[in-house]
């Protein structure tokens, strides 16, 4: 376990804040629960789901629960850069899970983009990281199998990150990480793509991490600066690994399978992929790929597997919303729970991200706040970019110029507010996709090879059918409002 303090340079943001700002004794700033969740599709109870998640659904009970929110890139790191920073990507490698490391690791401070944390951390909150926020599982800068670093991904972003790796040893290992301490790259990939075992919660990575912010949510609440604590808890990313009583709260025979479990006809597969992350976990019973769908019997077993780990985080978090009670925090504590994206469970026979499709792009956000609406169930378009300004809205914090997300605050307290845009981009690889109320328009240029798919919602609620030829009006109109002024810089246009 690690952790670096950075007090000076904190305690000297804080007294240049109060001086700059006349602070208020009696107007408290609130503070800051940020929960990142690995791969988290809008797959919860209070989304209408099979999955048993009671805690994120009381959360969103409790505040505004977001039914189309999208990320801008379907890959971990290239998603948490563009959420962290409040930018759109603008060349291909802010699409690639280094564009934290490439943005913002290796440049002195003021001549990269500022996180939201780093942001907070200026305007005087204590900022503290743990688990995995940005893309390295453990927040400093080493591959899968090397020995780990002291090269922080964020380098201005916190007073103190803290990480329990526990029998793992380091980060990447914990992430990849199975309960008898060995990991994915140690058994050079003959493991299986989960795990049901008979341990504690702290038998695996996400309890000790929820066992470690709970202790350090207990001592933050006895200072008087505003904090911001984010957790990132790893599941439910592959391996899908989760103790036995989160696998034993459903009866795999009797779980659904995907209602777009088939390619439909007329679909271009270079769209899609081979599964390569599932079929990466070399005992894996079958292998998945776009000429042949999975058995049922297996499709079941995955989405088993991966429900299971929804529930074993869902419980964790439970432990951090119980700690804001129990402290007194919850009050003044805005909470934000975020998925960095979705994941296809067997959807156009894709089991993985990467795809610019609703399954991929569409994830899990809810919001609480101090002095906004509870119990609301949210149908307005936001995208991940818009997370960063609403933050510092709630926070009554400036938000710096330059950003391309725009605060959603509005949508909090009046749900039908009627000038918000009501549109997300999204990129992965060779397609630029933009959601709005009725639509998908996605732009696809691969070599000399471009084409347009065309999906509308009312009609067609699983993308089902590319309706680009029958509505060429929509596509033109659409593609000229947003997608040709947001094509990347190293694209062919």
């Amino acid at each position: 376990m690690k952790n670096i303090p950075i007090i000076n340079w904190a305690s000297s943001a804080l007294l240049v804040s109060t001086i700059l700002t006349g602070c208020n004794e009696e107007k408290q700033r609130p503070n800051v629960l940020f929960i990142c969740v690995d791969d988290l599709r809008r797959e919860l109870g209070c989304y209408g789901s099979e999955v048993k998640s009671p805690n994120m659904d009381r959360l969103a009970n409790e505040g505004s629960l977001f039914f189309h929110h999208y990320v801008q890139v379907p890959t971990s790191g290239a998603s948490r850069a563009s959420m962290l920073t409040g930018k759109l990507p603008s060349n291909r490698q802010d699409l690639s899970n280094e564009a934290c490391r490439l943005r913002l690791s290796d440049k002195p401070e003021g001549e990269n983009p500022e996180t939201l944390f780093h942001h907070l951390r200026r305007n005087g909150y204590y900022t503290v990281g743990i688990g995995k926020i940005s893309h390295y599982a453990d927040g400093y800068l080493y591959a899968y199998e090397e020995p780990k670093s002291m090269k922080p991904e964020l380098p201005y972003s916190w007073d103190e990150m803290l990480f329990d790796s526990g029998k793992w040893g380091n980060g990447w290992n914990a992430f990849f990480g199975y309960s008898d301490g060995s990991n994915r790259q140690s058994c050079h990939k003959q493991v299986k793509p989960y795990e049901c075992v008979s341990v504690e919660d702290e038998g695996l990575p996400d309890g000790l991490t929820a066992n470690l912010a709970v202790a350090k949510l207990k001592e933050l609440a006895g200072k008087k600066q505003p904090f911001c604590l984010a957790v990132g808890f790893f599941k439910p990313h592959l391996p899908f690994t989760a103790p036995k009583k989160y696998w034993d709260l459903y009866d795999e025979d009797s779980i659904s399978l995907s209602p777009v479990g088939e390619i439909p006809e007329g679909f271009k597969k270079a769209t899609l992929h081979n599964s390569g992350e599932l079929n990466g976990y070399q005992l894996g019973e079958e292998k998945a790929s776009l000429e042949k769908s999975v058995s049922d019997a297996y499709a079941r077993r995955l989405r088993h597997a991966y429900y299971a780990c929804v529930s074993y985080v869902d419980a964790q978090i439970g432990k951090l919303l119980s700690t804001l009670e129990e402290t007194g925090l919850s009050d003044n504590t805005i909470i934000v729970l975020w998925g960095d994206h979705g994941w296809h469970l067997g959807d156009f026979r894709v089991w993985g991200k990467h795809t610019v499709y609703e399954t991929s792009l569409a994830s899990t956000l809810i919001i609480k706040a101090p002095g906004c609406k509870a119990g609301i169930k949210n149908n307005r378009i936001v995208g991940s970019v818009d997370i960063y300004p609403t933050l510092m809205d709630l926070c009554d914090i400036s938000i710096p110029e330059g950003l391309d997300g725009d605060s959603f605050v509005n949508l909090l307290r009046q749900p039908d507010e009627p000038s918000w845009k009501d549109c997300a981009y999204s990129y992965y690889n060779d397609g630029i996709s933009v959601r709005v109320p009725d639509y998908r328009c996605t732009y696809y240029q691969k070599g000399n090879e471009s084409w347009k798919e065309l999906y509308q919602y009312t009609k067609d609620g699983f993308e089902r059918q590319n309706i680009a030829d029958k509505k060429p009006e929509v596509v033109e109109r659409l593609y000229a409002k947003y997608i040709g002024d947001h094509l990347l810089e190293d694209c062919i246009k």
